[in-house]
């Protein structure tokens, strides 16, 4: 039994929406299949949602302040809305602290829900994204497409510069609709709460539950 997050935090590229590098044109947002479906079950069940984005084309000149404000505001318009945008503009040059697999992205947008990345789950379809997730604390779903099978490879190749080990996953899944399941089947804290009040479980098992 584990407790279901207060929060999923998705990332913009390969998890919502199809990866384009560099998108500046909002006619090529095209949300991935069952998007919208596994959104809306999440916010009838409670759970808040959060985008995150990696956008390096605003730091080369490549993609402009506004465009990716457009990019940003079509994904609301089809997919929204949403809790949480945070959103990363740096180039792998800058040292920033929020490009993956550095933890900012999520801690930003955990700050803005007013929760604890303790209480996130991330939902991304890079190794990055996992070990981001790790380094904040959050629980991870990696969206393991075929297509993706390089990607998939990368979470179990030690990092190039650190050489240490990445993070694995918490969950895998082939698609957004498989990696909501597995997120709406977890017990709603609600549930947990009234199972300690009533005598059925310790504080400390919920505590212990926070992940899978």
């Amino acid at each position: 039994m584990s407790r279901r997050p207060a929060a999923v935090l998705f990332e913009r590229d390969g998890a919502l929406i199809r990866d384009v590098p560099r998108i500046a044109d909002p006619e090529q947002v095209n949300p991935v299949p069952g998007a919208a479906d596994a959104l809306s079950r999440l916010r009838r069940a409670g759970v808040m949602i959060a985008v995150l984005a990696s956008e390096p084309g605003v730091s080369t000149g490549e993609v402009s302040a506004d465009e990716l404000h457009q990019v940003n505001a079509r994904v609301e318009e089809l997919l929204g809305p949403f809790d949480a945008w945070a959103i990363c503009v740096h180039d792998v040059a800058d040292s920033c602290s929020c490009r993956k697999p550095r933890p900012g992205l999520i801690i930003r947008a955990a700050a803005i829900m007013d929760i604890s990345p303790l209480d996130c789950v991330i939902v991304g379809d890079e190794g990055g994204d996992s070990q981001a997730a790790k380094a904040a604390g959050a629980r991870s779903i990696l969206i393991s497409q075929a297509r993706r099978s390089a990607t998939v490879r990368n979470v179990l190749v030690p990092d190039p510069r650190s050489g240490r080990p990445p993070a694995a996953p918490d969950q895998t899944a082939t698609d957004l609709t498989e990696a909501v399941d597995q997120i709406m089947e977890l017990e709603p804290v609600e549930r947990l709460n009234q199972l300690v009040a009533g005598g059925a479980l310790h504080p400390a098992q919920v505590a212990a539950w926070s992940r899978w």
